[in-house]
């Protein structure tokens, strides 16, 4: 992949202003008013479909060449920085924006609504599922979406590999990153802390090696002009760093999620399942790297393996309702916590509803609460290194050991979905069909992942025949 060339123009600071009067007038949010910015965000919380790299490209367009809030390098530059942290880098990007322009409310009003709406149409549709999933005409629907998903997997191994495997040295770590997990069983948190450890000293060694910026489905035709936070715009005054308010936010973070997990440990006990939740997915939050593909894995080893919320056909089922949905892939965890809440039963057989949504919410929110601190604490410090290269070098390598983990999981769709009953039973050959189909389609035909898995739905119909 070659670097994308930014031909930004950029504007000098008024010379005759003096940073105080700066500070004063805060420029960034006379010109976009939070009222503005709140119908943008609560916009894009509807229409960000296509995954992390589709709704990274939907912000692009939409701040960079539509509206030219931001400019493209400090675009890249918030985003090299949320793809290092463990969490969605998409939500996250979408809260450093927000609290670019308008502090710390912009950024939870950005990061919330991002999700908001997803959370609300997977609940309904994880309650759609557990209730009406065994008609004949569902299990139909999914049997079809269900190769689809597993194609739509092996595509974004398929399109990051493109992007990531840049030389000799970023396939080694793919290769290697892919056996770790697929024949070692190596924690997906150590192949990344390993990766990125090879980049950084490659890049000391090798420099430029692995220093170039990935452009994570950005297209770029060289976008240039003036925006409102240009390359040469001041940091605004709540964007510097303070100790004061890297402790405020430590505290209140930990604050809320030590609340939380004290009224789950005293109303239901430590080994519920409602506290196992919270706790589980408060350790995905802070462990997972590389975005949602990533985190599958995990999810999966402790939701299907470990603690049986859901079952590994529910789980693909999951994934794939969490593809046709708005928001972050990651999103998948909703409706891995709605089925354990209902599975389980946590509040009796007659309030089912209520336990599914109860521990969707709880799983929700211990999964975010950690990437809004990650981006109100480490904000400021972003801003302060832009333009040092030693801050974003590993990027490229955890990109690359990413690829590996992701095609992983493609085969481990593939295998449930081809021999549900296991290699010594039937090869599910209409659904190979689907599935290869769908895979030309996402890459010969440049088909959208919602029409795949709309056509795939209707594929399926053949097998209620």
């Amino acid at each position: 992949m070659l670097p994308i060339t930014l031909r930004v123009k950029r504007m000098k600071p008024d010379s005759a202003d003096s940073p105080n009067q700066q500070e004063a007038s805060n420029p960034i949010e006379n010109q976009v008013s939070f009222r503005l910015a709140l119908r943008f965000w609560l916009k894009l919380g509807f229409i960000s479909f296509g995954g992390p790299a589709g709704q990274i490209s939907i912000m692009h367009q939409e701040l960079v060449e539509n509206r030219r809030w931001i400019s493209e390098n400090r675009f890249l530059h918030a985003l090299n920085f949320t793809m290092v942290l463990p969490g969605p880098e998409a939500q996250q990007l979408a809260t450093y924006i927000g609290w670019l322009f308008h502090g710390v409310k912009g950024g939870l009003i950005a990061g919330t609504l991002f999700v908001l709406p997803s959370f609300f149409i997977l609940s309904l549709l994880a309650w759609v599922y557990l209730v009406y999933g065994e008609v004949p005409l569902v299990q139909s629907i999914l049997y079809g979406i269900k190769p689809a998903v597993t194609a739509v997997v092996l595509f974004a191994a398929y399109r990051i590999g493109r992007r990531a495997l840049k030389n000799q040295l970023h396939g080694v770590i793919a290769v290697a990153a892919f056996l770790s997990i697929a024949v070692v069983n190596v924690p997906f948190p150590y192949i990344v802390l390993g990766a990125a450890t090879v980049g950084l000293i490659a890049s000391r060694l090798f420099p430029g090696l692995l220093a170039t910026s990935p452009d994570h489905g950005v297209q770029s035709d060289g976008v240039g002009g003036s925006f409102i936070i240009d390359d040469d715009t001041p940091v605004p005054p709540h964007a510097r760093f303070k100790w004061s308010r890297l402790i405020g936010f430590l505290i209140t973070g930990l604050g809320i999620w030590l609340l939380l997990m004290a009224v789950l440990i005293i109303t239901h006990g430590w080994d519920a399942t409602l506290t196992q939740m919270g706790w589980f997915f408060t350790k995905a939050a802070l462990v997972t790297f590389g975005g949602a593909y990533a985190v599958l894995p995990y999810v999966y080893q402790g939701g299907v393996e470990t603690y049986g919320w859901l079952t590994a056909s529910q789980m693909i089922d999951g994934l794939a309702l969490g593809e046709t949905t708005p928001g972050p892939l990651i999103m998948v965890v909703t409706f891995v916590g709605f089925v354990g809440g209902w599975g389980k039963a946590i509040f009796g057989a007659d309030s089912l509803l209520l336990a599914g949504f109860t521990a969707a919410a709880v799983v929700t929110l211990v999964t975010f609460l950690p990437s809004f601190l990650f981006i109100l604490m480490g904000g400021p410090a972003v801003e302060a290194t832009r333009g040092d290269l030693k801050f974003t070098a590993p990027l490229s390598a955890i990109t690359a050991a990413v690829v590996g983990v992701i095609l992983n999981l493609a085969m481990f769709f593939a295998y449930h979905v081809l021999w549900p009953a296991g290699f010594s039973g039937e090869f599910e050959w209409l659904a190979a069909v689907i599935g290869l189909l769908a895979f030309a389609g996402l890459t010969k035909f440049g088909i959208g992942i919602i029409q795949i898995i709309g056509l795939a739905a209707c594929a399926g119909l053949i097998h209620l025949i």
